[in-house]
C-alpha cells in the first residue's frame, strides 16, 4: 500500500531474497545489483555480486555499506526494522513477498516500472503465461485418459516432516504437472506432520528436493509406513528452479512431467509383469 518514491531509476540495487535477484537479471538490471543474500546463486552471474549476509532481519550496516538508493526486501514481519531503519535514512525500499506464480508475475510488473524497463517485464510475463499453457495444456491432454491424477506428497524436510501445502508454488508445479498435492486442502506454504499423516493420505509418490540418489530418510523404520517408501515411489529434483518462483518456472512443470510420465511407465510395466505371471 506504500507508495514509492523515486526522482530517477535506481542504478545501486540490494536485493535480499534469491527469487527478487534472479527477476532483477531477467529484467536486464544485473549490472545495477549492488548486493544480495549469500542465498543468491542464480544466474551465476549473481555469484559476482557482494554478499551482505542474510536477507531475514538482515545486517542493515552491510547494506549501508553497498551505498544502495533502492532496497528490495521480502516482505515479512522480521524485516520490518530494517525497512524502517533505511527510510528514515531516504533509502528508497521495496517488500514484495514472492511465494507463488501470481506473486512472481505482480513483482517483475511492479519492478520493471520501478526500473523503466516496462517492455521487457511485460514480454518475459508473456513468454511466461505462454510457456505454462503450453506445458500444461500438453500434461492435462496426456492424462484425459487417465481417472485421476497421481496424488503427489511435497517432502520439504524429514525430521521433523514438513510437506508442501496448497499455497506454495510448489504445489502449483505439481497442478501444472498434471498431479494433484496430497495436501491441497490445507492453506499454508508448508507445515509440520506426522509420519503417520502422510501414510494416511496414501500418496502415490515422494517429491524430494534433494541432490543424493537416495535419501536417508528412506530407510528409517518410522517412515516404512509410508506406502510409497516402501515401494520406491519416489521423485528427485534440484536444482533452484524448485526452490523460488522465477521464469525457470516452466523448466521445473516440464521436467516434473517427465518424471510422472517415467513413473507412469514403470508402474504400466509392473503391471504387466505381474499380469503375465498369473
Amino acid at each position: 500500500g506504500r507508495r514509492l518514491r523515486l526522482d530517477a531509476s535506481p542504478r545501486r540495487i540490494v536485493s535480499l531474497s534469491p527469487a527478487t535477484t534472479e527477476l532483477l537479471f531477467d529484467l536486464g538490471a544485473g549490472d545495477r545489483v549492488v548486493g544480495r543474500t549469500r542465498w543468491c546463486e542464480d544466474p551465476p552471474a549473481a555469484l559476482a555480486v557482494p554478499s551482505v549476509g542474510d536477507g531475514f532481519a538482515p545486517n542493515v550496516e552491510a547494506i549501508l555499506a553497498r551505498e544502495p538508493d533502492l532496497v528490495v526486501f521480502y516482505h515479512t514481519p522480521s524485516n520490518a526494522a530494517a525497512v524502517a531503519r533505511l527510510e528514515a535514512m531516504g533509502i528508497a525500499t521495496v517488500s514484495l513477498r514472492i511465494d507463488r506464480i501470481a506473486d512472481f508475475e505482480r513483482a517483475a510488473r511492479l519492478l520493471g516500472r520501478v526500473l523503466r524497463v516496462e517492455a521487457r517485464a511485460d514480454s518475459l510475463v508473456a513468454a511466461l503465461n505462454a510457456g505454462l499453457d503450453s506445458v500444461s495444456q500438453a500434461a492435462h491432454a496426456a492424462d484425459a485418459a487417465h481417472a485421476a491424477a497421481p496424488v503427489i506428497a511435497v517432502i520439504a524436510w524429514d525430521n521433523p516432516p514438513i510437506v508442501i501445502g496448497s499455497t506454495s508454488f510448489l504445489s502449483e508445479i505439481v497442478t501444472l504437472a498434471g498431479g494433484r498435492n496430497a495436501f491441497d486442502d490445507v492453506e499454508q506454504p508448508s507445515l509440520t506432520v506426522s509420519v503417520e499423516t502422510i501414510a494416511a493420505r496414501d500418496p502415490d509418490l515422494l517429491l524430494v528436493h534433494t541432490d543424493d540418489s537416495l535419501p536417508a530418510f528412506l530407510a528409517r523404520p518410522e517412515w516404512q509406513v509410508v506406502g510409497a517408501v516402501r515401494q520406491r515411489r519416489l521423485a528427485r529434483v534440484h536444482g533452484t528452479e524448485f526452490s523460488h518462483p522465477s521464469f525457470r518456472v516452466v523448466r521445473a512443470v516440464a521436467h516434473l512431467r517427465g518424471l510422472l510420465t517415467d513413473t507412469a511407465k514403470e508402474g504400466d510395466r509392473g503391471r504387466s509383469r505381474g499380469d503375465e505371471g498369473r
